[in-house]
């Protein structure tokens, strides 16, 4: 269990159908992981990587909407490694849903290359240089890069997952040209989909989920509108937050 000094709080995803204890400082999941959940085309069976997988919350939200696949993690943050082990004791999915330590420029002997269904992750969105780095480690290390950047997360997924395997990424809009280059030549069926804040602004967010070793051409997704004009999320949105919908990308 989590040291019983380390301050955090119980949260809820999916309508309560997922219980996340997480840390009030330092790193702190919120909508993202549920959004790269929703968009990793599963199958009963099927086996998923998730790819710095903080507390949990993207596994654990794919565990729920797909009983019958499993989901490994792997994280460098020890501290979120308890965390999500934790939840994932909580949330009674031991037998479907793991974490472990690991370094993804030094992974872990067990994650054989070209042995997962699908792999998802969403990557740290800063580079090193960019703006000022947060004072706690826990957020400074979720928010920029380090060892790995964006092409050692990208080629990373590309090892890990199978051929014709999917990868669903969760990045900032304005680092996709860096995105797609990491796919260029070694993954097809490229989709575009971007997060709306609302009707009016540009998107901020964009998943990208692709296939390894196939060339079918790149196409822009709709997206979609996260919030109404008066702030509430949009029913599409609620689809997915609320009741653990999938997206259709």
């Amino acid at each position: 269990m989590t040291d019983s000094s380390t301050t955090y709080s119980e949260d809820r995803l999916i309508d309560g159908k997922v219980l996340l204890r997480q840390p009030l400082s330092g790193y702190r999941a919120a909508i993202d992981p549920v959004f790269l959940a929703a968009a990793v085309p599963a199958f009963p069976g099927d086996n998923v990587l998730d790819v710095g997988c903080g507390v949990g919350a993207a596994a654990l939200c794919l565990a729920v909407r797909l009983e019958a696949c499993t989901v490994a993690g792997i994280e460098l943050q020890r501290s979120l490694v308890r965390f999500a082990n934790e939840n994932i004791a909580l949330n009674n999915l031991a037998g479907r849903v793991s974490c472990m330590v690991g370094d993804l420029t030094r992974p872990p002997a067990r994650f054989e290359q070209g042995s997962f269904s699908h792999v998802m992750a969403n990557p740290p969105f800063f580079e090193p240089s960019a703006g000022t780095r947060p004072g706690d480690i826990c957020k400074a290390q979720a928010k920029f890069e380090g060892d790995a950047d964006l092409a050692g997360w990208i080629g990373f997924a590309l090892r890990m997952v199978r051929p014709k395997g999917t990868i669903a990424v969760i990045h900032r809009a304005d680092r996709l040209d860096r995105l797609l280059a990491e796919f260029a030549g070694r993954a097809g069926e490229i989709v575009i989909f971007p997060l709306w804040p609302d009707g009016d602004k540009p998107a901020k967010l964009v998943i990208v989920r692709a296939r390894k070793g196939v060339a079918t051409p790149t196409r822009l997704a709709h997206g979609l509108i996260l919030h109404e004009s008066d702030g509430r999320y949009t029913a599409t949105a609620q689809a997915v937050l609320r009741r653990g919908g999938a997206l259709q990308l």
